[in-house]
């Protein structure tokens, strides 16, 4: 089966395919092949750990930071410097457009900072100016410069020390960009081929993407870490999760994508496939738009949230597989705290609360994922069981979807009265389920989708992130925890493992706990 689904992607993509490859059932499209310009999962699993590096990154296996493109790094005493020793002899990938003149060196990464940092740089409009995680996270404001002492030393210059700044680095959206590759594309007045048509350093460079139907990359025979088993990889795009299914149990996909919870036991009935789980450091939550009133009133979302049955969504949409958010951190994150209390469910005090703030009768939109995602398998169920609860206390609510691009398009715009999203946590720091998502920066460029702005809530985040004891930072996101108790921007549900179905005969960590899939360690058993 795998070689008739990889002989038959051969024929839309005009070279033969060796069929010495892996076919993952991916559930959707790619809306960038570089993960600075996005925070969609699907670009991320996509790009970030196929086709780059970056210059820190997290063990698959004990999450401590480890060497990437820098084999070395030293803080300053006040960490306001942090130097990094850059790798030697790192290829780019050669593709039928670029061959490289030189290996990695520090240019390529004064170029991928320099992009999001320097509004004059010439390719920081390229696809919309906006680096959403990059300055969503502030990363904007606290790196000064990025300076070069040679061609394997740079160092970054900061405003400000914080704890989580090596970890930030470590993310799948700071991955490194070719320089020269760069520079050609701007002479040959393409630009945007640059994100389109990616290079990078990493284990697979990309061949050929049709979009709706798939992905194909083909390993990167001068990888520095040395070539991966996989000769080819193909991203098989197949949004609905029972298509996935059948797929992988016809052997036409070899790994499929977030299998639904009810599918898991479908799939362990076949000695031939396997299930894989990893706990999961991500939060699904309902997003109000607090600049649209009534949402703008702190009372009324409160009894939104109140009406809300979480247990009921655990039940029906997670099947009891996901743990009940008590605030945005997950149990697995080392600031969280079992103390918070589960969010009440108590439409009585809902209908009280949206009486004391003035509202008789109210309607209003739920956005919904089109797409199962990591920390929501399944977002118009999850809306449906919510209409049902705002019907309770009076509220009529009407469930909005569109095709993925399109859905992460429109959110731009903000039209959304609220939307049914979430997050997974690409660094163990807990500062990142914070600041992406409720810091005013990230209202400005686009991942805060409850559209909230506070700036004490903004300052006692900067003092989480600067505070170097831990102890004092677990008790500082306790109290952030708490104010988002008090204010409702979001309502978090749930946190839910990583999963996915594959045939057995692979293996390979392909999840980790933070960031992409990977299958640079993928290999079929002999």
């Amino acid at each position: 089966m795998l070689a008739g689904a990889l002989a038959l992607l051969s024929g839309c993509g005009g070279a033969a395919v060796d069929p010495q490859g892996l076919v993952y059932c991916s559930e959707g499209d790619p809306d960038s092949f570089n993960p600075q310009l996005t925070t969609s999962g699907t670009s991320v699993d996509a790009s970030a750990k196929q086709l780059y590096n970056r210059l820190l990154r997290f063990d698959a296996q004990s999450g401590e930071l480890v060497p990437d493109l820098a084999t070395d790094w030293q803080v300053s005493r006040d960490g306001l410097e942090v130097r990094f020793s850059l790798r030697e002899s790192v290829a780019f990938h050669q593709t039928d457009r670029f061959t490289p003149s030189r290996h990695f060196n520090a240019d390529d990464v004064i170029f991928s900072f320099e992009r999001m940092l320097d509004a004059d740089h010439p390719y920081h409009g390229i696809g919309g100016g906006r680096y959403p995680y990059f300055q969503g996270t502030g990363l904007n404001k606290q790196i000064k410069a990025v300076h070069r002492y040679g061609d394997h030393d740079v160092v970054f210059e900061l405003h400000y020390a914080s704890a989580s700044f090596l970890s930030e680095l470590a993310t799948d959206f700071a991955v490194i960009l070719s320089a020269e590759y760069g520079q050609r594309m701007l002479e040959a007045s393409t630009p945007g081929l640059l994100d389109s048509q990616p290079v990078g350093t990493g284990p697979f460079k990309l061949s050929r993407y049709q979009r709706n139907h798939y992905i194909r990359y083909l390993r990167h025979d001068a990888y520095w870490q040395g070539p991966v088993a996989l000769e080819q990889l193909v991203f098989d795009i197949t949004p609905h999760s029972t298509a996935r299914l059948i797929k992988l149990i016809g052997g036409d996909c070899d790994v499929a994508a977030l299998p639904q919870v009810t599918e898991l036991s479908v799939i362990q009935q076949y000695d031939d496939l396997a299930v894989d789980t990893r706990p999961g450091m991500n939060v699904a939550f309902w997003a109000f738009n607090s600049q649209k009133p009534p949402l703008s009133d702190p009372r009324v979302r409160k009894g939104l949230a109140m009406a809300v049955d979480q247990r009921r969504i655990l039940a029906a949409v997670y099947h009891n597989t996901a743990v009940a958010s008590r605030g945005l951190l997950p149990p697995i994150s080392w600031a969280y705290d079992s103390q918070l209390e589960l969010p009440p469910h108590d439409p009585d005090q809902a209908r009280r609360l949206l009486e004391e703030a003035g509202v008789d009768a109210l309607s209003m939109d739920i956005w919904a994922m089109p797409v199962g995602r990591i920390y929501n398998p399944n977002a118009i169920k999850m809306a449906e069981l919510i209409q049902q609860d705002l019907a309770v206390i009076g509220v009529q609510s009407r469930i909005v979807s569109y095709d993925w691009n399109v859905f992460v398009n429109r959110l731009g715009y903000a039209e959304y009265d609220s939307v049914l999203i979430g997050w997974s946590a690409d660094n163990y720091d807990p500062d990142n389920f914070f600041t992406p998502l409720l810091s005013c920066e990230a209202l400005l460029f686009g991942s805060n989708r409850a559209r909230w702005c506070d700036a004490e809530f903004d300052a006692l985040m900067q003092a989480a992130r600067q505070e170097s004891d831990q102890a004092t930072r677990r008790q500082l996101y306790r109290q952030l925890e708490l104010t988002l108790r008090q204010q409702m921007p979001l309502l978090p549900l749930a946190h839910a493992s990583r999963t996915l179905g594959r045939q057995r005969h692979w293996q390979g960590d392909m999840l980790h706990t933070t960031g992409g899939i990977d299958f640079s360690a993928v290999a079929k058993e002999p």
